[in-house]
């Protein structure tokens, strides 16, 4: 499957466009059937075929922003502990000859690892309630990618691209697969704040717009301007009004896809009057869902809210929530200290697993697809050994997945005796996206969207499934 691209927009359009904001389904609807002769009206958000049956329907994507430890929560070096203190020669094109590379010294885990579950998988000590869903987690050891900057890594991993602006991962699965809600956009963004790459993060790019994500900011009012400003026989009258304006102007432009489409996609603003402020309300939520995830009871803030939110999103059709870290407890970026990931793990770690084990006791594990990830991973060795904190390291890092398909309790892939290098299955970024849409029932090689001359994808021209990850 390859959808071809709407026309081109033109920006003459946008102020209709914007009169469109507010349409009634209704009339909208009967104004898009219009346009496409009266059958299969465009409708950039319609729910598509996947290329193959793929187990995943949605995609809940935790990002760990700052670039987190894997030598200290996901991947157990016992001989690093040993080594500690021992020089190390880093003969790489990435370090040779750059300051601060010339001495290099080993430096151990500050944390213990443990075996948990029936498959035995060793999770660090900061993570003790994701360490009791192991047997649920597709562990990946070995992921890799191509860019040491906060910037650039954030951005890899979310557009495949590591140094242009393109489309957001989230992006792509909207536009593949549609959404089967159209009271919610299709790709919604729960941040405290703007994470490195900014909005790139969540952009639609070359994309049509109606794939954009839509940011949530935890709090009271998590979506801004969602509840009408006139009473509703008001509004219904000026509704009315637009909408004749609308299909006016859409038959003068010889019934322009682009400009329907566009249309087409602000019925979500209407509908998300009535559906978003449901959706956010977390009061009829029982107390033991709210103890599962760690959340008091009014609290409309934290990781805990974010991740019991998304979990109502999905119950309600949102093909992809991201959840990105960056609240007030900070970043991973750990490079003064590497106690500050004792409050990071503990942020995240209980309302994780409560995700976990919420969406598996409801029974929405099966179909939707959890993926535990951060840009890259950090050094296992510093110019001092007792160097308080690490360096970034996107030679080898963790990420892992959960649900929707991915193989459950299994660690796939590995890095030598001190993590400094992937020893065995390497998965780079291009990789990890590629099995990710596979999950979802997406051929990352035909999933493409032409645009200046050529046929882009979000793996560019790389990237592979791993099927040792799908079970």
């Amino acid at each position: 499957m390859c959808h071809d691209p709407p026309c081109a927009s033109r920006r003459s359009l946008l102020r209709s466009a914007a009169a469109g904001s507010m349409l009634l389904p209704g009339i909208l609807s009967e104004l898009l059937a219009e346009d496409a002769g009266g059958s299969n009206p465009v409708d950039p958000l319609a729910p598509h075929e996947s290329h193959h049956a793929g187990k995943a329907k949605s995609v809940i994507f935790l990002f760990m922003s700052g670039g987190v430890s894997h030598v200290d929560t996901f991947d157990p070096k016992p001989r690093l502990s040993a080594d500690h203190g021992k020089q190390v020669d880093l003969d790489h094109p990435e370090t040779r000859g750059r300051p601060g590379y010339e001495k290099l010294f080993l430096k151990r885990p500050q944390w213990e690892f443990q075996r948990h579950g029936a498959s035995g998988t060793e999770v660090s000590s900061l993570f003790p309630h994701v360490a009791t869903c192991v047997d649920d987690i597709t562990l990946i050891r070995s992921l890799h990618c191509d860019h040491s900057n906060h910037y650039n890594a954030t951005l890899g991993m979310h557009t495949g691209s590591f140094n242009q602006a393109r489309p957001s991962i989230g992006s792509w699965v909207s536009y593949g697969l549609g959404s089967p809600n159209r009271n919610f956009p299709s790709f919604v963004v729960i941040a405290p704040q703007t994470p490195y790459a900014g909005s790139q993060v969540w952009a639609s790019d070359f994309l049509p717009g109606s794939h954009q994500g839509t940011l949530v900011v935890p709090g009271n009012e998590p979506m801004r301007n969602i509840q009408p400003r006139v009473p509703l026989s008001r509004q219904q009258r000026e509704l009315a009004a637009l909408a004749e304006l609308n299909r006016v102007h859409l038959q003068q432009r010889d019934h322009d896809p682009a400009l329907a489409a566009r249309i087409r996609s602000f019925e979500t603003a209407f509908g998300m009057q009535i559906a978003a402020p449901e959706a956010f309300d977390l009061s009829r939520e029982t107390d033991d869902t709210l103890a599962l995830y760690g959340l008091p009871r009014g609290g409309t803030q934290g990781f805990a809210w974010q991740c019991l939110v998304a979990r109502r999103l999905v119950e309600r059709g949102v093909r992809f929530v991201e959840l990105i870290d960056t609240g007030s407890s900070g970043n991973w970026d750990s490079h003064g200290n590497m106690l500050d990931h004792v409050r990071l793990a503990k942020n995240v770690d209980q309302p994780i697993a409560g995700l976990l084990k919420d969406l598996k006791r409801r029974g929405l594990l099966d179909d939707t697809l959890v993926v535990w990830t951060t840009e890259f991973g950090r050094t296992p060795f510093n110019n001092t050994a007792e160097a308080p904190g690490r360096e970034h390291h996107p030679w080898a890092f963790s990420s892992w997945l959960a649900g929707g398909g991915a193989k459950p309790g299994i660690v796939y892939g590995s890095t030598d005796d001190h993590g400094i290098r992937v020893a065995e299955n390497p998965v780079h970024v291009h990789d990890f996206h590629a099995t990710i849409l596979h999950l979802l029932g997406l051929n990352h090689e035909r999933l493409t969207y032409r645009h200046a001359g050529r046929d882009f994808r979000l793996t560019d021209v790389h990237g592979r499934v791993v099927p040792d990850a799908l079970s």
